[in-house]
């Protein structure tokens, strides 16, 4: 197996912890990436990957994209992540998410995890009862807390509406956008959308999905291979990262990329490739980062909903920023991002 280091998104990682529990199957990575503002925080996804080694870039990545996450956002946290290797019947018991739970207890607080991909608030709850590095549980009432899907859909389309703003000089009323992955944060960005008067393309891998929302919000249904094709006004990828890419780019219809994947960019140069397209792009990490402030609003005690709500809205600031910096050093917007997020965490 690869050393931790040769990967190619190895980014002096604090920790890359591995987990083998055989009673239960759980086999699981946990990256810390940097713990310079606080306990490194991130989700869990719960994947199959068709190559282990594909799980440890995957961790290397999301963990470093949560320290960037975290510190744009403003919040005393850290970057951290989880993987859990799916079987490929996606099997996930209770004894596996025990012997997760125990996993990340282990860590004695370095790390605190929360939903993504493949983890619901139910696996959570579940989590919870072997460990307190957990956040993203039920609330009542107006606390802080719960599923952080909604909070991430709500600041990708204040992201969207800012990048509309900035591109195209109008409202939503009217832009078509075209939306690849139309699960918890794609469809709640739909809905959105839909209620300001946009027009909607929408694709995801569960064809039947997206034809039913597609119907639900007037819109219309592709194929996922052809959404990146869709003459549009806003390209929007809300599924798995590393999308945009030399020949995706070359392929794009779209005169903004705003959406709310991880990693979209496949290297570091595909920034520059949009740049060179004149093509406005949000960086993920900061105009996703609507669930990630509600989880460390919760775990840190820092308010209520309103308080998060508070902290989203800034999303389109921190985006003008990026933007401004951009327009004025010619540099891209994805290179400006990681330079003010690296210099955040003390790595400028």
């Amino acid at each position: 197996m690869t050393a931790p280091w040769d990967y190619l998104d190895y980014d002096d990682h604090e920790g890359l912890h591995f987990f083998r529990d055989r009673a239960s199957g759980l086999t699981a990575v946990i990256a810390i990436h940097s713990t310079a503002l606080g306990p490194a925080a991130g989700g869990t996804r719960f994947w199959h990957y068709a190559d282990p080694e594909l799980a440890v870039t995957d961790v290397l990545r999301l963990s470093r994209g949560m320290s960037f996450k975290n510190a744009m956002a403003g919040l005393p946290l850290g970057g951290g992540k989880a993987v859990i290797l799916a079987d490929s019947a996606r099997v996930k018991s209770p004894e596996l998410l025990a012997a997760f739970g125990r996993a990340v207890n282990s860590l004695g607080g370095r790390y605190v995890t929360a939903e993504d991909v493949g983890i619901s608030l139910a696996d959570m709850v579940a989590v919870r009862e072997q460990t307190r590095f957990v956040s993203g549980l039920p609330v009542e009432g107006g606390a802080a807390g719960g599923d952080p899907g909604p909070f991430t859909a709500h600041g990708i389309f204040l992201g969207v509406e800012a990048a509309v703003r900035r591109a195209l000089n109008r409202d939503l009323d009217g832009v078509h956008v075209a939306i690849q992955g139309v699960g918890s944060v794609g469809g709640g960005l739909a809905r959105r959308l839909a209620a300001r008067g946009a027009t909607l393309t929408l694709a995801d891998v569960d064809t039947d999905r997206a034809a039913r929302l597609a119907e639900e919000l007037g819109g219309r249904a592709v194929a996922a291979a052809d959404i990146l094709r869709v003459e549009a006004d806003v390209f929007s990828p809300n599924a798995l990262g590393a999308i945009l890419d030399e020949d995706t780019i070359a392929a794009l219809s779209a005169p903004i990329v705003a959406g709310g994947a991880n990693n979209q960019l496949a290297t570091p140069a595909d920034g520059t490739r949009l740049q060179a397209r004149g093509i406005l792009y949000a960086p993920d990490y900061v105009i996703n980062a609507g669930g990630i402030i509600s989880v460390g609003v919760e775990y840190l005690g820092q308010g209520d909903r309103d308080a998060v709500e508070d902290r989203i809205a800034q999303i389109p600031g921190r985006l003008n920023a990026i933007w401004d910096e951009s327009a004025a050093t010619g540099d891209s917007a994805a290179a400006v991002s990681d330079r003010m997020a690296q210099r955040l965490i003390g790595r400028g």
